[in-house]
């Protein structure tokens, strides 16, 4: 246990120690691995949380749990039976994990590793979590305190240099405001408020047409198309050569969905290349002007699709009033998962996409770089909310609009991240809903969800309403 050559701990002090971590016994690894794919296929609910003891040791593994869930422990020593300084008992780097489970199944996870073959000598009870509102972390050898410290404070100097690194690279006010998140103990992170519930896709024989539409160097179309035909829709890969060429015409779809990527390489005003293509040659802008006036017609832009959408708005009827979108805040690509409210309110009642979701706040993911939206000229921000024309924003984890970053994770502001016209038929919005139809495919979800959802996800309900919107 006192092995601590090449650790962390060794690198603090600037030492290279003598002796390294080594393996005593290859078959207690074997017999580990068989007890941790046993528990996963019998008892997956078992194990809350896990995390392995290697870099940075005892210590480095329960903070770093800590900081995940943040919460506060308190960790005992001596349950560990070990004649070993605290340094060496909470620093050395030898194999282990460090596993979070109920009290009342210790016992449970214990008899599956032994029955494995893993010796309980090796297993250990070292402490238990706090309370939500306690995030102290306290640590304790021969009977006494030798630690305490805030989850908060831990963290922060756990980050630091990232954040100092942060400030030079990126927007240095956008790294501050991530860095002091990191002390909002009433911070939640990701929840879900759902107007709505799970309800079965239709059996409905007749297939409405959607065109996926994309243009060089769009990459999302595949996703958008498995999410359309999933909800009862014929989707049909449309290139924008083949309505230059005459090959596809708008006119025989229903709607069209204009999908995420990077358009002519995300030239110089995102999604502009594109738009270009459609506006500047006679043939593509008859197409859609005419597409855009058919009473019976949607459009979605999602992302670079959004940004494309968004170049349209002159040919769009009721989209006068609507922004461009230019480089996030933060000054790098933001590929995360964010919170968003589904604005409730006369236009999104009556949205393709967003009619029965209306009201609701849950995750969703998102990834650009030039997602912020800028209004061209005084009022239009106003005269865009009160015509009910904003459909979708970033909300913090109280269910706020937020222009923090990175809750917000482009500095839009009043975290307006999607718009929509007043009939409710053309959406466009930069998170992805299409990236996360099924239920797997999110980051997190509540537990309740795994057999009430039926492997889809909330926002696959954005792609049924659209297909009983065509009914």
């Amino acid at each position: 246990m006192g092995r601590q050559g090449g650790s962390a701990v060794a690198q603090v002090f600037k030492e290279i120690g003598v002796s390294a971590p080594d393996v005593e016994d290859p078959e207690v690894v074997r017999v580990f691995f068989q007890a941790c794919h046993e528990v996963k296929v019998r008892e997956p609910s078992l194990i809350l949380a896990y995390h392995d003891r290697s870099d940075g040791g005892l210590f480095m593994t329960v903070v770093e749990m800590c900081f995940a869930g943040r919460v506060g422990v308190e960790v005992s020593l001596d349950t560990l039976n070990l004649k070993e300084s605290p340094v060496a008992l909470l620093f050395n780097e030898e194999l282990g994990v460090v596993v979070q489970v109920k009290e009342s199944d210790i016992q449970k996870l214990s008899d599956m590793f032994v029955s494995a073959g893993f010796p309980s000598a090796s297993m250990h009870v070292i402490g238990r979590v706090n309370s939500p509102s306690d995030q102290t972390i306290k640590i304790i050898h021969e009977g006494e305190i030798i630690f305490t410290g805030h989850r908060a404070e831990l963290q922060q100097a756990w980050t630091e240099t990232s954040y100092q690194i942060q400030t030079i690279r990126d927007d240095a006010t956008g790294a501050k405001e991530e860095f002091d998140l990191l002390k909002d103990d009433a911070h939640a992170g990701l929840f879900y408020d759902l107007t709505f519930s799970y309800q079965p896709s239709r059996d409905l024989s007749r297939r409405p047409r959607v065109a996926i539409l994309r243009e060089q160097g769009v990459n999302g179309q595949m996703e958008m198309a498995w999410a359309f035909t999933a909800a009862g829709f014929d989707a049909v890969d449309v290139h924008m050569s083949d309505i230059l060429n005459g090959i596809a015409s708008l006119s025989d779809f229903r709607g069209f969905a204009a999908c995420g990527g990077f358009s002519y390489g995300d030239v110089l005003g995102a999604g502009k290349g594109w738009a270009h293509s459609a506006l500047l040659n006679d043939i593509t802008r008859k197409e859609f002007i005419n597409f855009f006036n058919r009473e019976d017609t949607f459009a979605l832009g999602v992302c670079n699709g959004c940004q494309f959408l968004s170049h349209l708005k002159h040919i769009i009827p009721g989209a006068q009033d609507w922004p461009s979108f230019k480089g996030n805040k933060s000054e790098r690509f933001e590929g995360r998962v964010s919170m968003v409210e589904i604005i409730n309110n006369g236009v999104t009642k009556q949205s393709v996409f967003l009619s029965q979701m209306a009201g609701s706040k849950l995750p969703v993911a998102v990834a650009h770089g030039e997602g912020r939206i800028s209004f061209d000229r005084e009022g239009q921000q106003e005269a865009l909310e009160s015509q009910g024309l904003v459909a979708l924003r970033y909300v913090n984890s109280k269910g706020a609009p937020t222009e923090m970053y990175p809750l917000n994770p482009n500095g839009s502001p009043g975290g307006i991240t999607g718009i929509q016209t007043p009939d409710g038929r053309v959406l466009a919005l930069m998170p992805h809903p299409e990236r996360i139809v099924t239920l797997e495919s999110n980051s997190w979800y509540p537990p309740e969800f795994s057999g009430a959802w039926e492997g889809t996800g909330p926002w696959f309900r954005f792609f049924q309403s659209a297909r009983v919107w065509c009914t």
